[in-house]
């Protein structure tokens, strides 16, 4: 085991001491919860897919639910709320249904805001909504704003708070006191510190390359012009793990090269130590699943320095501001509305 494993095994454990609940939104498999329990917060969570709720019910202090929210949902008490809303419809080369396609959870996220008006919420998306669907961005920060909260948005490397994983995040928190990003550290975390135990050898359940993969692996690098070979190297971190890269027979898997020079795809359990996930953390469903849910989730390491942040701006009551002397401060600009 090694000392980065050893860090988030005994960091990252659900450690309530904070009274206030933290409600997550498309819960996933609990990546975001547990950075927060781990913190010191009580969550219930979210979540639409099985396999992905029964892993958090498995690991996390909190309760996740299997249910697909809509605008009509009674959402417990709850003083902060987090989530990802999936954002999918909204590129420029689609169909642009926007707010009306189904898949797009920003509707939901907001309707919670303004239900139980929380004292601080988070949510995180991919860094594309700050680009070509920045029009859509827009629109849903100026309907928080008119809730009465101050906004604060950064794009967040997983790489530059412990995770040893290049993946670059937009991280948008909303607040009436005073809110400061935590500050990346100056130690980048490599793969051979995360699974340098593992890496070099045969895994229970390893999956070769056969020559096959290996030709048609060589030919996308020459076709991509790739310099390195795009195997996982032990003195750097690793490329952002996603599903499609960890699950699926593709031209960028996630693998190590073994020294006798046989490649293997890396299995779950070095995945998700490359996403922060502590050993002890179980994923429950099949191969596909349990891939997906690593892939899909933020790291829970990057989430307790976010979580950490937030219980400070939380207790500082000293800097609340009510909401009438934040209404005074936004920009009387006219917006679309959602619903």
């Amino acid at each position: 085991m090694t000392t980065y494993t050893k860090h988030i095994n005994n960091l990252l454990k659900p450690n309530i001491t904070e009274k206030e609940t933290v409600l997550d939104l498309f819960a996933g498999c609990g990546g975001l919860s547990l950075g927060f329990e781990a913190a010191g917060f009580e969550t219930i969570g979210y979540e639409m897919d099985v396999a992905a709720t029964n892993t958090y019910n498995k690991n996390l202090h909190g309760k996740c639910n299997a249910i697909k929210l809509d605008l009509d949902f009674k959402y417990p008490n709850a003083e902060i709320i987090i989530g990802g809303p999936p954002c999918q419809p909204f590129s420029v080369g689609g169909h642009q249904k926007g707010m009306e396609d189904a898949r797009d959870g920003f509707p939901i996220f907001i309707d919670a805001v303004t239900k139980l008006q929380p004292k601080v919420f988070m949510f995180e998306n991919v860094r594309g909504l700050l680009y070509t669907n920045k029009w859509y961005f827009d629109l849903v920060i100026k309907e928080l704003q008119k809730l009465g909260y101050l906004i604060e948005y950064k794009l967040l490397n997983a790489v530059d708070f412990g995770v040893p994983q290049n993946r670059e995040r937009l991280f948008v928190i909303g607040h009436r006191n005073k809110f400061i990003f935590p500050k990346p550290q100056n130690k980048k975390v490599t793969v051979g510190e995360a699974i340098g135990d593992t890496m070099n050898i045969e895994v229970e359940g390893s999956k070769f390359f056969t020559a096959s993969m290996d030709t048609y692996v060589a030919n996308y690098e020459k076709a991509s012009a790739c310099v390195n070979p795009r195997d996982l190297y032990a003195d750097r971190p690793a490329r952002t793990l996603t599903c499609r890269n960890l699950a699926g027979a593709t031209g960028d898997m996630q693998r190590v090269k073994l020294p006798d020079g046989r490649r293997r795809r890396i299995n779950h359990r070095e995945a998700a130590r490359l996403q922060s996930f502590p050993d002890w953390f179980e994923f429950t469903g099949n191969e596909t699943q349990r891939y997906n849910q690593i892939g899909n989730a933020v790291p829970p390491l990057l989430a307790y320095h976010l979580a950490s942040a937030i219980k400070d701006c939380y207790h500082r009551e000293d800097l609340y501001q009510p909401y009438e002397i934040i209404e005074n401060n936004l920009q009387a600009n006219s917006v679309l509305t959602l619903f």
